[in-house]
């Protein structure tokens, strides 16, 4: 049995996992759904990761799943705790030393959306969510903070740790191409890659926890 820790993106709670959460359990697995401090102008990313390791506990036997913006915070734990494996799903990519607000320039994240695309929230995160899911999501989106991103990226690499990341070809957000790129350049791996926006947990659960589970027994089954 392993535990899926699971962090949410920016401005979320832990609800943005709820459908996700009952797959994981069914299969056999412990889950740990965490909320962030997203509100909280003085939280930075180091404080995030006080809240995931706290949440932990005494859990062992680790998979760490971040979406977007939680792919700040998700190496800053594998610091401090034993990770087996990190899954990043429709997630930002650090380098070492960037801050959260040099990461949209560097990464040319404007230009890949392009100058007509909407940022009209509807649009760009909830097109391919259930209306009723949609609708219930209104109570948990939040005013993000922005200090998290003031400060640089305190890693000087990325923790060597094994590491899958999860694109969404219809995501207008972190636009497809724009994720390969990014995490060819960064990580140095061939992103695995589904269908649906920048909101899977919501629009797709039962394929993404599937693919959760798949990454899960890849690890398991590799030569140790």
């Amino acid at each position: 049995m392993a535990t899926f820790v699971l962090l949410p993106g920016a401005g979320s709670d832990s609800w943005y996992w709820h459908l996700v959460v009952p797959y994981l359990e069914v299969a056999g697995h412990d889950v740990v759904a965490v909320d962030l401090p997203v509100t909280d102008d003085t939280a930075g990313f180091a404080d995030y990761a006080d809240v995931v390791v706290d949440a932990i506990g005494d859990r062992r036997d680790l998979v760490l799943v971040a979406q977007s913006m939680g792919g700040f915070t998700a190496p800053l734990v594998c610091e401090r705790v034993p990770v087996e494996l990190m899954i990043l799903v429709a997630a930002m990519v650090p380098r070492p030393g960037e801050s959260g607000a040099e990461w949209w320039v560097n990464t040319g994240h404007a230009e890949a959306r392009g100058p007509d695309a909407s940022d009209d929230p509807v649009e760009m995160f909830l097109h391919d969510v259930p209306a009723d899911v949609a609708r219930e999501s209104e109570g948990h989106v939040f005013a993000q903070s922005g200090t998290p991103f003031d400060a640089p990226w305190p890693l000087d690499a990325w923790p060597d740790v094994p590491t899958r990341f999860l694109l969404c070809r219809d995501d207008r957000f972190f636009p497809a191409e724009f994720q390969r790129r990014v995490v060819r350049e960064r990580l140095g791996i061939e992103p695995d890659e589904m269908e649906g926006g920048h909101l899977p947990a919501l629009s797709r659960p039962h394929e993404l926890a599937q693919r959760l589970l798949r990454y899960l027994g890849e690890v398991e089954r590799a030569p140790q």
